[in-house]
């Protein structure tokens, strides 16, 4: 019988004889009774560890087993007759504290136990004030998020916004260091619960699901090289208390918004049964503003022909959004170092979107004629996701071996219907009627991904890893467009009617190795990965036809294989036991996604299309990252500089193309279509602080500068360029009498040069309340979204054929939220180091 199996029925037996024979309890006359006790805390932190496990097996009758567990405040007390005993101290993912052949005829007390961290963890490095926590590890850093009050009620995507270094779009484009070539992660792996390609489902996703963020700017060899900003790393909630607890959580809002989620846990001596459950719904509205002039006047087949020089869109976007998601998951524990973990993570989508889009012809400063054009959208999507994952541990040092395998599936049909009436004709053509369109999209992914990792640590200090990854990714797209003919017939255009099939196959291997030399610690890797990546387009056009219609030349039927060797250095240096220095190197490379590959152009309006190029080439990157923390004792400083160098870089340009309508007709267009234009040399600084000047007052902010020098050219045109722009971040957190908290959050990005013109600044300023009832099991909370309704992007394009102003608003003005969380067999205060899966203290960042 294993020890934990002993210790468990010692347990129940105890309390057994407890109830029924409670005078027994005190011991029988002659009978003494002896009590051990003592103190658990972080070697480090010196900060008590609650929830260590205690257990004392008699030497001499090992079935005699008894234990406990330490209190909040680090201690423990347990009883034991008279006798020689083995005591066990143990804490996850610590190292196991000993105590063996101990005689005990009278009361012992141990002391306090310092425990450190295994030796799978030597790569860490904990800096924590008395209420505020910043994990540096050597290629990452790590946030906690889930006391983050402006997100409750809120998505994934919101509390990213809120994380140092990382910044979401308006619509809800995710990137690190200003840079949009990020990797996002759940748990470790790729997931169907980050979106396939996309991030519209990490704004379906509720914030509270969320444990802590890891931002990893100097990513080592054991993640995959995809993504040239780096990774960011999305940790869910797993409790690992024993017994079943777990939270609900309501929100509602304005605009029309609602959802209810639930996160459970049931943990035993041998399975940990949890889920994340959730249904949500809101109403988004949008807006977008298009004012174009162009250089010389321009005609329209759909429009009689007329002439004009300016083009003004005015464009509503009226939302709805309806979303299922579940992850249910059992871990197994096969024995004390070995376990099974499976889950089933199932997303079900229903959205439905409105268009409005006025648009007004001019000619010199006349209006001749106006039209709106009405889009509605429909989209029903479906994930399903299997994963599976083993760990078997050889000691309780570290020494271990994780296998993983993950299968994804992600099916989306989308239908399109779009009218264009006349609103005002002051021309002579007569009656102008232009033809309405109608679009259906299927997409269908699969993803594969198979991954082992071993882990061997070699002494006390120093750790050798190695292991592969599997992944391969098929995503077909079938596009079908039918125009309106001059009979009212909705008739296929075969020109841009489609069916795309694209794999993407990658390949690795790596091995690193780290050790500490003194006050420097070292991890170095090296990845070997293949990239695979193959493309078949499916059309009724000759490819003849087809290089005419996009007007460059195009593989229709591509495989493309690419070899590289990643390399990874990261060192920190020690300074003092509150400073320290860091150093990173790595080289990544950026794969072009399947929409940036489709040469099928997508319609945001009759005017505007996006058209991906088959002719992309992978970029690849090496960047330098050094950084400096230093801690005091209320005040937390962390600080980098970073450059990092891309060659064949991807870059968006827009141009004037001609497009073929249903019956032939060429219909001027401005096309957006990505290339492998330039090189991109990138550095920039980042300054963070943490700073609690009281017990009611928690401070922090950071500012991100950064620089980009473009060197590239297309089609004759020189885009070259130097920017610069930087984003700032400032939140302030206030506790108030009746247990109130108050928190406001301020967000600049500052405006910057694009390759084709500017945009403006953007600021966002969050409020929020929170309070404590129900004994402080619950909280309910109140938070405002963008009070002064700043969340907009306004930028001006120039090209050599046209000028454009434009701004966007993905959700127009404010968002007012209320979120009730209920909290059941739940410590709300929880002492933690390195990111385990526990809550934070209250009050850590």
């Amino acid at each position: 019988m294993t020890n934990k199996k002993l210790f468990t029925l010692s347990l129940l037996l105890g309390l057994f004889s407890v109830l029924l024979f409670p005078g027994y309890a005190q011991g029988p006359s002659g009978f003494k009774k002896n009590t051990i006790t003592g103190k658990v805390i972080d070697d480090k932190l010196n900060v008590p560890l609650e929830y260590a496990t205690i257990s004392v097996q008699n030497v001499e009758d090992p079935s005699d087993l008894t234990g406990g567990i330490t209190d909040a405040k680090g201690q423990f007390s347990v009883e034991v007759k008279n006798g020689t005993y083995n005591i066990i101290v143990e804490f996850i993912s610590y190292e196991t504290k000993e105590f063996k052949n101990r005689k005990v005829t009278n009361d012992l007390n141990l002391g306090t136990i310092k425990l450190g961290l295994g030796s799978e963890n030597l790569d860490e490095v904990v800096v924590r004030a008395e209420t505020t926590q910043v994990d540096i590890r050597l290629d990452k850093k790590i946030y906690n998020i889930g006391k983050d009050l402006t997100t409750a009620g809120g998505t994934v995507s919101d509390a990213l916004n809120n994380v140092p270094s990382i910044s979401v779009d308006i619509e809800g484009g995710i990137s690190l260091r200003g840079n949009d070539n990020v990797r996002i992660l759940i748990n470790g792996k790729p997931s169907a619960m980050a979106g396939f390609g996309n991030t519209d489902v990490l704004s379906q996703l509720p914030a509270e699901a969320i444990e802590r963020v890891e931002v990893i700017t100097s990513p080592s060899a054991r993640y995959d090289a995809e993504g040239t900003a780096g990774i960011i790393n999305i940790i869910l909630r797993k409790k690992e208390t024993l017994g079943f607890n777990g939270s609900i959580n309501l929100n509602a809002g304005i605009p029309e918004n609602a959802s209810i989620s639930a996160n459970l846990n049931y943990r035993t001596d041998k399975f940990n049964l949890f889920t994340t459950t959730g249904y949500r719904y809101n109403e988004s509205p949008g807006y977008a503003y298009f004012d174009t002039r162009y250089f010389e006047p321009r005609e329209d087949v759909f429009l009689g022909n007329i002439e004009y020089d300016r083009n003004i869109e005015d464009r509503d976007y009226d939302r709805i959004n309806r979303g299922f998601n579940t992850n249910v998951g059992m871990e197994y524990y096969i024995s004390d170092l070995s376990s099974i973990t499976g889950s089933i993570f199932y997303r079900l989508g229903d959205d439905r979107d409105v268009t409005q889009n006025k648009n007004d012809y001019i000619l010199n400063g006349e209006s001749l004629l106006g039209t709106n054009r009405m889009e509605v959208e429909n989209e029903e999507d479906e994930s399903i996701q299997f994963s599976l994952n083993y760990i078997k541990k050889f000691d309780n040092k570290g020494h271990e071996l994780t296998a993983d395998f993950q299968f994804e599936n992600d099916s989306e049909t989308q239908d399109a219907f779009i009218n264009e009436p006349v609103l005002y004709n002051n021309t002579d053509t007569g009656a102008i009627r232009v033809p309405s369109e109608s679009t259906i999209t299927i997409e269908d992914q699969k993803e594969y991904l198979l991954q082992a990792d071993y882990v061997r640590p070699i002494g006390e200090e120093s750790q050798f890893e190695a292991g592969y990854r599997g992944n391969i990714e098929n995503e077909v797209t079938d596009y079908e467009l039918y125009q309106e003919d001059a009979d009212g017939n909705f008739i296929l255009n075969r020109n841009q009617t489609n069916v795309f099939d694209y794999t993407e196959n990658v390949q690795a291997l790596y091995t690193q190795y780290g050790t500490k030399f003194g006050d420097f610690s070292f991890l170095l890797g090296l990845r070997l990965e293949n990239t695979n990546l193959k493309g078949k387009i499916d059309s009724e056009l000759t490819e003849e036809e087809l290089q005419e219609e996009f007007s460059f030349d195009i593989d229709t039927n591509f495989d493309n294989n690419y070899l590289g060797l990643f390399p990874t250095v990261n060192i920190i240096y020690e300074l003092g036991e509150e400073e320290n220095l860091t150093l990173g190197y790595n080289r990544r490379i950026n794969r072009p996604r399947g929409w940036y590959i489709n040469p099928f152009p997508s319609r945001s309006s009759r005017n505007n299309i996006f058209q991906g190029n088959p002719n992309l080439n992978p970029a690849f990157s090496n960047a330098f990252d050094l950084g400096y923390l230093k801690r005091w004792e209320k005040f937390t400083l962390t600080s980098s500089v970073y450059y990092q160098r891309e060659t064949d870089a991807f870059q968006r340009v827009q141009e004037e193309v001609f497009i073929t309508g249903p019956n032939g007709q060429d219909i001027e267009v401005i096309r957006s279509i990505p290339f492998n234009l330039a090189t991109n040399d990138r550095m920039g600084g980042e300054l963070g602080f943490l700073y609690n000047p009281a017990d009611w007052l928690r401070l922090n902010g950071s500012v991100n500068l950064f620089r980009f020098k473009l060197d590239g050219e297309f089609n004759g045109v020189d885009y070259s360029q130097d920017n610069f722009s930087w984003f700032g971040r400032f939140s302030s957190k206030v506790s108030l009498p009746w247990k109130i908290d108050w928190q406001t959050n301020l967000f600049y990005r500052g405006p910057s040069d694009e390759i084709q013109g500017t945009q403006e600044g953007i600021l966002n300023i969050d409020l929020a309340f929170s309070k404590e009832i129900l004994n402080d099991n619950a909280t309910i909370s109140l938070n405002i979204r963008d009070i002064f309704n700043g969340r907009k992007r306004a930028s001006f394009t120039t090209t050599e054929f046209f000028e454009q102003d434009s701004e966007f608003q993905w959700r127009q003005g404010q968002s007012v939220n209320v979120a009730f969380i209920y909290r059941f067999n739940q410590k709300k205060q929880r002492q933690q180091r390195g990111g385990g899966n526990e809550d934070y203290d209250e009050g850590e960042f």
